[in-house]
């Protein structure tokens, strides 16, 4: 997909803020223009008095408190007229964020799994936060200064011109000067940003590995190693902003030389051109006071666009974000009847070019229990992925049938809500375990709750706890061992009371005195529902009706438990190991 540049950022969500930031606008141009009349006010003053000409306002006296008045009285006004654009720009500045923000997190909601897969957590959280509020800080800082240094830079020279041509072509030489030589920098800049933002990025990374992976990493005693590329990541990071540091430093050193030669030359010329009688000593005083005023903006000049290169980059990457494709829904979404055989006719599917599954052609009918055995590797999760929509088969990919329905033709939210799905590692929210059990459930009674944490045979556990069902887990549920985590998911799912059941190895992590009385208790509570169980244990799937064996990718062979042992295959090997294993006669 074609990249579009940053401003398309700033047109689609400035919708409905419009007013804001016209007004702040109009209260900025009114500020300026009020800002210049204090010179004039002093220059006719001064003009007047070296004149004698105090008619107008009687004595010197009172010229000069009816000037000190007018400069109070504007400088009071263009405070007044500051303040209403900054609230008129601050309201429109967070509106349009808070829409920024919502729309992001709305649309990484709706990406693709694969997606999610593809891109770095860490980079998301940066974008979604760092990003953003490069942008937010230009808006409400460097958008009003870049229109306010253009209406001073116009109102300015339209004033100078009409005190003294030849001063102001020489104090307006400097302008675009400056301007090409902060053009200059504006591309040198804008790769630096980048640099340095995609530094960040890697750091964020770094950190939020190191942070998910902790147990890891205190487990294998890895924290040096962990220190070095933290610091490696962190030295970069560092490298890319000095780098730019030396960039920027470069540029308002130049920036000061350029400016101060502007002041000295119009103070010099313009001192010539009194001496010389063809400029008042008011407008020469007015003259210098405007030039002055535009030093600073002049000087901004750079920073506005060094700025509005980092926010061109910021909102470059934010637009990659919201210009993925979304999840799409098929034209005319069905919802059908979820209670059916689902039917695997011909499937293969890839990552990447890599086959994963090749060919698979069988039913799995409803009401029964499936269990599927594979190796690491053969394809087992890439079942319940393809079942839920997680990833869409290719058009030639072979399809799913649910009572002859295509999967790729049932809506999305009504599928994974027909379907429940326990992951061998189930993730948790930093919430209370009633909280985690009825997260799709919020509505559901405590007695509910407890109904299926004793399925999952964890309510003793739960209630061992100090505070029960609402004892913090902890972020991602470190707080609970792996078997109890499973459960819970277990008991998350089983809240649901979906027609369509996957376990994808989803009891590897309890013993199997455990797995025996948990599969007892979900053979009771799931009748009439279609069970599909993957393990590469085989005591978890020797009571299915039927057992499905992949080898990679391939369907080798199927059956019931002792149909399988009598064809002395994988299945019937693996059993045999697994039991010797059990009974100690093999390491």
């Amino acid at each position: 997909m074609e990249k579009r540049p940053a401003f398309c950022l700033f047109r689609r969500f400035i919708h409905g803020h419009r007013r804001s930031f016209f007004w702040a606008m109009v209260a900025t141009t009114v500020s300026i223009l009020l800002t210049f009349l204090a010179p004039q006010i002093i220059r006719f003053t001064v003009d007047g008095v070296m004149a004698e000409e105090l008619s107008l306002f009687g004595s010197l006296r009172q010229t000069l408190i009816f000037a000190g008045l007018g400069i109070l009285l504007c400088t009071a006004l263009s405070g007044v007229f500051n303040y209403i654009s900054r609230i008129n720009l601050g309201k429109g500045t967070e509106g349009m964020i808070k829409a920024l923000r919502d729309t992001l997190f709305a649309h990484v909601q709706k990406l693709p799994f694969k997606w999610h897969v593809d891109t770095q957590t860490g980079d998301i959280i940066q974008r979604c936060t760092s990003d953003v509020e490069v942008v937010h800080r230009f808006i409400s800082a460097q958008l009003i200064e870049a229109i306010r240094t253009v209406v001073l830079i116009m109102v300015a020279l339209a004033l100078m011109f009409a005190m003294n041509v030849y001063l102001a072509i020489f104090a307006a030489i400097f302008i675009p000067g400056v301007v090409a030589y902060s053009a200059l920098f504006y591309a040198g800049i804008a790769k630096r940003f980048l640099k340095a933002d995609e530094a960040e990025g890697a750091l964020m990374v770094r950190v939020q590995e190191n942070l998910t992976g902790v147990r890891v990493v205190k487990a294998f005693g890895r924290e040096r190693f962990e220190l070095d590329k933290f610091h490696e990541k962190n030295n970069a990071f560092a490298k890319a902003w000095i780098d730019l540091g030396y960039l920027l430093g470069t540029y308002w050193g130049l920036g000061d030389i350029v400016t101060g030669i502007q002041t000295m030359g119009v103070v010099i010329f313009g001192a010539y051109l009194a001496v010389n009688g063809q400029l008042t000593l008011g407008e020469l005083i007015a003259f210098i006071s405007y030039s002055h005023i535009l030093a600073w903006p002049i000087r901004a000049l750079g920073r506005t666009l060094s700025e509005m290169s980092q926010t061109s980059v910021s909102a470059k990457r934010l637009l990659e974000i919201l210009d993925a494709e979304p999840e799409e829904e098929p034209s005319a979404a069905k919802t059908p009847d979820m209670t059916q055989d689902v039917t695997f006719d011909h499937v293969t599917f890839s990552y990447q070019n890599t086959p994963v599954l090749r060919d698979l052609n069988f039913t799995i009918p409803k009401g029964s229990v499936f269990g599927i055995l594979g190796a690491t590797g053969s394809g087992k999760s890439t079942i319940t992925y393809l079942l839920t929509r997680l990833y869409d088969l290719p058009e030639d990919g072979g399809k799913i049938t649910v009572g002859g329905c295509d999967l790729r033709e049932i809506e999305q939210d009504y599928l994974r809500g027909q379907v429940g799905l326990v992951l061998q590692e189930p993730f948790l929210f930093s919430k209370t375990i009633r909280e985690n059990i009825a997260i799709a459930r919020p509505d559901a009674s405590l007695d509910r709750i407890r109904q299926v944490a004793k399925v999952a045979d964890v309510d003793d556990n739960i209630m061992a706890f100090g505070k029960n069902y609402d004892t913090l887990v902890g972020e991602r549920g470190v707080t609970l061992s792996g078997g109890q985590k499973q459960r819970v998911a277990i008991a998350r799912t089983l809240l649901c009371d979906t027609p369509i059941l996957i376990f994808d190895d989803s009891l590897s992590a309890v013993d199997m005195e455990t797995d025996a009385k948990i599969q007892a208790a979900l053979r009771e509570r799931t009748k009439g529902a279609t069970v599909i169980l993957i393990s590469h244990r085989v005591s978890t799937l020797m009571h299915a009706d039927q057992i499905l064996v992949l080898d990679e990718g391939k369907q080798t062979e199927m059956g019931d438990h002792k149909a399988l042992l009598q064809q002395g295959g994988i299945y019937s090997r693996v059993y045999t190991l697994q039991s010797q294993a059990e009974r100690g006669e093999v390491l």
